[in-house]
């Protein structure tokens, strides 16, 4: 329990450090360094995907060598290094080295973070644990967006000083990571030799990552749903605010709906998640209006705690016990590479045929992915 509460402070410290900071980015990106919506896309998708490529790697070096810490340690930091990039972009291309770097942080840490999640947890209380750690990652998130909130209203300095702000918190999480410890099964030097084969993986498992990575091409990046708001009318202070509403939704719903798939199973609890997702993007679709904002951001929240803890959770009860974290980087890694695609596509679907058009597709993918997910989780 120790180790599921040191790394979820961790990632909450993190998500202050990075929340800090999000939902000022587009418009930086857009009104501060000159560049498109299109680029944006192209940032975002470049970030996710070129780092997550190290997320089924680094989950599978830390099986073999049956290490977690040292990986663990190392991602954060790297992920804290990359908001320096921020702070000196002159142009968009420090802001995508920044965000590569960042994220390829996070590609190291993933997998064997969770692993150590799963490896600390008692039978049948996985959906618990995940669900914990994403409550306080969601807890960080909300404190980040209001230091930006008030940063942004009573900061009248150069908005890059934000980003320099941000590396406090990032850092202090890095600090925190130390004090986890390793099961003694994961402190051996000695690497274990594994062996990894797609073909002889759960079929359920193969499934499900396939429909993973389906949903994954119409979920563009957050920064879509910032620009969209933002186009709309909304001040920028206003976008700060609904970006809270969804987190504060994150918090409230992550654990509980989490620790309930452990009771009704994890299918009708993913099933469900990935259909409010596929209503919130047509939502964002057809919304003309700047109050309905305040609910759909509220709604996507809910999304979120019906996926992101359940996920991983189940990915722990069907993955072979030798390789948890190279499945769940594996995962990671596919919704990383869907990332490219989708905030490319968003992007071009914005500048070419209409704002609305990203939100139409992903709505589509969502909805075909909830369908998909249905009958192939059947029976578990």
């Amino acid at each position: 329990m120790l180790n599921i509460l040191i790394l979820g402070f961790t990632s909450l410290l993190t998500d202050v450090s990075s929340e800090m900071i999000y939902p000022i980015l587009p418009v930086f990106l857009v009104s501060t360094l000159g560049a498109s919506p299109a680029i944006l896309g192209l940032i975002e998708g470049i970030a996710e995907s070129a780092a997550s490529l190290l997320k089924v790697f680094s989950g599978y070096w830390s099986d073999r060598m049956k290490r977690r810490k040292p990986f663990t340690i190392f991602g954060y930091a790297n992920s804290a290094a990359g908001k320096l990039f921020l702070f000196f972009a002159s142009s968009w291309s420090f802001v995508l080295i920044g965000r590569i770097i960042e994220r390829f942080g996070k590609g190291i840490r993933t997998a064997p973070r969770d692993a150590l999640i799963a490896e600390a947890t008692a039978s049948g209380k996985t959906g618990a644990a995940f669900g914990l750690h994403r409550s306080l990652d969601a807890l960080g998130a909300v404190v980040g967006v209001i230091l930006a909130y008030f940063i942004v209203v009573y900061y009248k300095g150069d908005i890059r000083n934000i980003f320099l702000m941000s590396l406090v918190p990032a850092f202090l999480g890095v600090i925190l990571l130390f004090l986890v410890k390793e099961k003694k099964a994961a402190e051996g030097k000695k690497s274990l030799r594994i062996k990894f084969e797609w073909r002889t993986l759960d079929k359920k498992l193969k499934l499900f990552l396939a429909f993973t990575f389906l949903f994954t091409l119409g979920n563009s990046s957050n920064q879509f749903l910032l620009l969209k708001a933002r186009n709309a009318g909304n001040s920028l202070t206003a976008v700060i605010l609904l970006y809270l509403v969804y987190h504060i939704s994150r918090v409230i719903f992550t654990y509980p709906v989490s620790r309930l798939s452990d009771k009704i199973g994890r299918k009708k609890v993913l099933v469900f998640g990935y259909f409010i997702y596929g209503l919130v993007y047509l939502g964002f679709a057809l919304n003309t209006s700047l109050n309905m904002f305040w609910i759909l951001f509220g709604v996507y929240g809910l999304y979120m705690g019906f996926t992101e803890g359940v996920e991983k959770a189940l990915i722990t009860d069907i993955a072979p016990g030798d390789l948890k974290a190279t499945i769940m980087g594996l995962h990671a890694t596919l919704v990383g590479i869907g990332l490219l695609p989708a905030s490319l596509l968003a992007g071009l679907f914005w500048k070419f045929i209409s704002p609305a058009a990203p939100f139409y597709f992903g709505a589509i993918m969502g909805i075909v992915s909830s369908a998909g997910l249905w009958f192939i989780l059947k029976g578990r």
